[in-house]
């Protein structure tokens, strides 16, 4: 699996623990060939993006486009919002760059074809159950002192 990243004002640290959370995920989910890029925007860009595709005028915290279709290899695009990460990350008090991993998971399971409802089902739907196992193990084998 080929992990492009697109970055901002991040440490190389960062931006390594992102690529091992997409190639991680695709792992667990049998996924070994393909390519995803993975670029963190600010909020004005992602809001942009969600209005232009997904008819939303404000900024959110992950978009992602599969890009491939039946019987080709994985390729897709996520595209985070760090700025909202930063927001999420102080309202669950967690550092930011475990919410910057569960966004990474999270626009990864979008591009293999996972999906939720968009009410407050949403957290206790499949995918959310298992973006949140995988965050889990990951950090317990990526990450030293998490919490």
């Amino acid at each position: 699996m080929r992990v492009k990243l697109s970055m901002v004002t991040f440490e190389k640290e960062v931006e390594e623990l992102l690529e091992k959370a997409v190639i991680f995920t695709c792992s667990h989910e049998g996924t070994e060939t393909g390519e995803i890029s993975l670029a963190l925007l600010e909020d004005s860009a992602m809001q942009e993006l969600n209005l232009l595709y997904l008819s939303v005028n404000k900024p959110t915290d992950v978009i992602a486009f599969a890009l491939y279709g039946p019987g080709e290899p994985v390729v897709g695009d996520i595209y985070i919002g760090y700025q909202q990460a930063q927001v999420q990350s102080s309202e669950r008090t967690i550092p930011l760059e475990i919410e910057l991993v569960r966004l990474a998971i999270h626009g990864t399971l979008h591009v293999l074809g996972y999906d939720h409802p968009e009410s407050n089902e949403r957290l206790t739907s499949d995918m959310f159950l298992l973006q949140e196992s995988l965050l889990q193990d990951f950090i317990e084998n990526n990450i030293s002192n998490a919490d």
